[in-house]
């Protein structure tokens, strides 16, 4: 069997590679899960007996080929054997005397590896997103530095064109070092933290960079207990909710970094068991707040309110309170947006291995 690379395992829909003989020379994962058969029987297989396809599928291969462009069978019928057909977009593409072959199904989520639970999908979605980071990043290099040597011979009125290119390149490797950040995040080493020593080092970062045009204002509660949590990534987690409110903050306007202890928050799990969350820190600016329409999708990757925003910041920072068993909300209005994080108080009778099970 041939092997494609990282980015095919990577791949969260079915994928198959066929020769110039339209026999499957690959298949992926989740291939081998949608015709419910195992790699080895599906390799040397004809792909016209596997599956029927609105339109023709042969006629297709046979067009990439022939043209060497790729080419997409949207929205068209799918049959497996005997039973309802499927309604899929197939793309096909070519690679060198053979085709790359991907089936989007509509009904993804109920015939695609059903024993994979949402969250292995999305841990696949992410590595696909790092590993293409990875190589696209590589051919930037080389356009930025065409492009800085080509304007060593230009006029000065074209320098404009060339320093667009590099600007624009470094901006896009600046999105990719985000993507590859999310999904290279380490699990967290967690250990009982002093939120507050983990607040002050965060605020003063933020008061001497980003935030250096507005207010800080502490409003501690100087009895709160531990947490137990990794103090790398949760000054991570602060840094970005700070640089958030100021990056939408006036000049001279104010944040305020509140702690609070509230025992009786809870927060309920799917197999109905539930955690205790009574730390609380809140971030609240005082700046125009988010448009109602982000409100139900904020934390999703690639959601951002601001112009060149890459809508990371954010994601990152669920995932990060996520993993340390906490919970992220956010109330805002005009005026006032209030980010908070509640998370776990450290327990001598709990330990990390505790934790990790859970």
């Amino acid at each position: 069997m041939i092997d494609p690379g990282p980015v095919w395992h990577a791949l969260a829909i079915p994928a198959l590679i066929v020769d110039g003989e339209d026999r499957v020379l690959a298949v992926n994962g989740p291939g081998e899960g949608f015709f419910n058969r195992s790699s080895k029987t599906l390799e040397g297989a004809e792909i016209a007996g596997l599956m029927e396809v609105e339109g023709g599928l042969l006629p297709a291969t046979a067009r990439v080929r022939r043209n060497d462009a790729p080419l997409t069978l949207h929205d068209s019928a799918l049959r497996l054997g005997p039973g309802p057909s499927l309604r899929c977009d197939v793309h096909i593409s070519p690679l060198g005397a053979d085709v790359l072959m991907l089936i989007a199904p509509q009904d993804i989520a109920g015939r695609v590896d059903r024993g994979r639970s949402s969250s292995s999908a999305a841990r696949s979605a992410i590595g696909m997103a790092e590993m293409l980071a990875h190589e696209i990043k590589n051919p930037l290099a080389g356009i930025t530095g065409a492009a800085q040597l080509l304007s060593m011979n230009l006029a000065k009125d074209d320098l404009e064109l060339t320093e667009l290119i590099v600007a624009e390149t470094r901006r896009i490797v600046k999105l990719l070092d985000q993507v590859e950040q999310f999904g290279n995040l380490r699990p967290p080493q967690r250990r009982a933290v002093n939120l507050h020593d983990v607040l002050d080092r965060a605020r003063r970062s933020a008061m001497v960079g980003f935030a250096a045009h507005m207010t800080i204002e502490e409003a501690y509660d100087p009895s709160l207990p531990l947490t137990m949590a990794d103090p790398d990534q949760l000054q991570q987690v602060f840094l970005n909710l700070l640089k958030n409110a100021a990056q939408v903050g006036a000049q001279g306007g104010k944040i305020t970094i509140r702690t609070f202890y509230e025992l009786s928050l809870r927060v309920r799990r799917p197999d109905g068991s539930g955690d205790a969350v009574p730390l609380q820190v809140e971030i609240v600016d005082d700046g125009p707040g988010v448009p109602p329409e982000m409100m139900g999708n904020l934390f999703e990757p690639f959601v951002s309110g601001r112009e060149n925003g890459t809508g990371l910041g954010l994601a990152l920072v669920a995932k990060i309170v996520h993993e340390h068993g906490g919970w992220i909300s956010v109330d805002s209005v005009p005026g006032r947006t209030a980010f908070r994080l509640s998370l776990p108080m450290a327990r001598p009778d709990r330990t990390e291995e505790d934790l990790v099970s859970h």
